[in-house]
């Protein structure tokens, strides 16, 4: 099962597989796994793969961009070993010209995940952070984000949280993603990187409503959907003309990411299946 969301453990793997998405039409945006590191050692490694990875990228003539999970690289440690990392591998990756996601992970460090990305932010544009409907206090994020012209990935979120300051069910976090969406789509001034990150069908037709709505259609709306699930959806929005990113993890840590996606919710093993008896 691992293999339909894993592209394998090294990063020739990764490349391999972006070169296939860059192929399919889609740009990639490749994961090097791996959370809550708190060796210095395994920080240090995980810091210079995501160099590795930008100098494939220009090796190999990719069309992607990398997103790294904060406590990968520090964050578990403490904000300033983690701000500092980020400061690097956003450096290298302007240098490079290629885009940086910043990934949400728990709800114990959305806070400081959102201080270092608009600390990231002042320095270098191309860089971009994740936002999850599940969590209420996303949306008071969000219109924190948007003053600063920030790049906006929404995901629905796959960590457990207490009511009290998540949304339960599936609907109430996908009445949120569509709330969230009308915020960012009602603002005419806003002008950042909008990543619709889902493959919820009904979420994705509002969003190109929302955008058809609009004074003028978002030129910097794009689709991001995870590797192995929903390729005839990937297909058919790239069809229309547009823009769409195949999230590729890879690495030697890949059981914490799969069990997420099944535990994220009961549909993703369904797309999962469905995945499977089209392949």
């Amino acid at each position: 099962m691992s293999k339909r969301w894993i592209a394998g453990y090294y990063n020739t793997d990764a490349i391999a597989e972006a070169r296939k998405s860059n192929k399919n039409g889609m740009s990639a945006i490749l994961n090097y796994l791996g959370e809550d590191n708190t060796e210095k050692s395994q920080i240090d490694s995980s810091v210079s793969e995501y160099f590795t990875l930008l100098d494939l990228f220009k090796s190999n003539d990719i069309r992607g961009s990398i997103s790294v999970k904060p406590t990968q690289i520090g964050l578990s440690v403490g904000y300033d070993v983690c701000l500092e990392n980020f400061r690097k591998i956003s450096e290298k990756a302007e240098q490079s010209g290629h885009f940086m996601w910043i990934d949400i992970e728990s709800p114990n460090y959305v806070q400081d995940t959102l201080s270092i990305y608009l600390e990231i932010l002042r320095k270098n544009r191309d860089t971009g952070v994740a936002i999850q409907s599940y969590l209420r206090r996303s949306q008071s994020d969000l219109l924190h984000l948007m003053e600063n012209s920030a790049n906006i990935r929404i995901v629905k979120g796959a960590y457990s949280e207490e009511k009290d300051r998540a949304y339960q069910s599936n609907n109430e976090i996908t009445q949120n993603f569509s709330r969230i969406m009308k915020l960012i789509f009602k603002e005419p001034s806003y002008n950042g990187v909008v990543a619709i990150a889902t493959h919820d069908s009904k979420i994705i037709d509002e969003a190109l409503a929302l955008s058809v709505k609009r004074s003028k259609t978002m030129k910097n709306l794009q689709f991001q959907l995870l590797k192995g699930v929903r390729d005839d959806l990937k297909q058919q929005l790239v069809r229309k003309g547009h823009v769409v990113s195949e999230y590729v993890p890879y690495g030697e840590k890949w059981l914490q990411y799969s069990l997420r996606r099944i535990r994220e919710r009961k549909r993703n093993i369904l797309l999962l299946a469905r995945s499977l008896i089209q392949s």
